[in-house]
């Protein structure tokens, strides 16, 4: 259930890249495919630096060299009509991502050019890993908090129309519990291990689904950044195991 976040930062690469976010992300992509389930490339990392042809060339890449893992674009996009329809278009045909994460807060038709495109699939975000996700999420609507609101609509509306699953942060596992409690057997992304803290037992415990699993439970920075010498490949594969092993050892329990 392991998903490693590819979130290119140039200052943090080792001398042996050169730089090259490709070459970076290509060798953390190598490293690791074997003990993930999905990549997760965070868009602002890639085109805050004009990077938006490597993070294409990434996303062809690891379709090609690993078919078997998930590319699941974080985006985070919520816009209306004709401008959701190219934002979906941009994550399915420009970059073929086999997901995108979503922003609710527009309503159904800001989501529903995702849904209803052939290749889409969406993670709708719902209880979030940040510390200020609390400010809206938590609002109380008819007594019951907001994110709450947003599970059941994926759930019992937006699930009918396309592949849906949400966004539950392993920083909240109450709220995580809850919301599987409410979506039964849809997935969840579940960021805010490693570098934000989450606790993969308490995660793997409030999240699961009715066979044990479903869940693509996130780690960015504590993999990517194992080491910043020319062994960081190498680094990297050793943390993603040891995660995807502590995830599997609380999974078969």
């Amino acid at each position: 259930m392991l998903c490693v976040g590819l979130d290119p930062d140039p200052a943090r690469f080792p001398e042996v890249v050169h730089g090259s976010v490709f070459d970076f992300c290509r060798a953390i992509v190598d490293a690791t495919a074997h003990a993930v389930c999905a990549f997760k490339p965070q868009i602002a990392h890639f085109a805050a630096i004009g990077a938006e042809p490597e993070l294409e060339q990434l996303c062809t890449y690891i379709r090609e060299q690993h078919p078997e893992v998930l590319v699941v674009l974080d985006a985070k996009r919520g816009d209306i009509g004709s401008t959701a329809e190219q934002y979906a278009r941009e994550a399915f045909d420009r970059y073929g991502a086999h997901m995108v994460t979503v922003n609710p807060y527009l309503g159904t038709d800001s989501v529903e050019p995702f849904l209803r495109h052939p290749s889409g699939a969406v993670f709708v975000l719902c209880r979030t890993s940040n510390p200020g996700s609390g400010d809206f999420q938590n609002l109380l609507v008819d007594g019951e908090p907001l994110y709450l609101h947003v599970a059941r609509r994926v759930a019992t509306e937006w699930s009918e129309i396309g592949e849906c699953g949400l966004v539950v942060g392993a920083t909240y596992p109450d709220e995580l519990r809850e919301v599987r409690a409410i979506v039964g057997d849809l997935p969840l992304l579940v960021p805010g291990i490693g570098a934000q803290g989450g606790d993969v037992k308490a995660t793997v415990a409030a999240g699961h689904d009715s066979a044990g699993f479903g869940m693509v439970i996130n780690s960015s920075r504590a993999v990517l950044y194992a080491s910043n010498d020319a062994d960081f490949a190498d680094a990297a594969r050793a943390v993603a195991e040891a995660t995807r092993d502590e995830i599997r050892t609380h999974a078969l329990r």
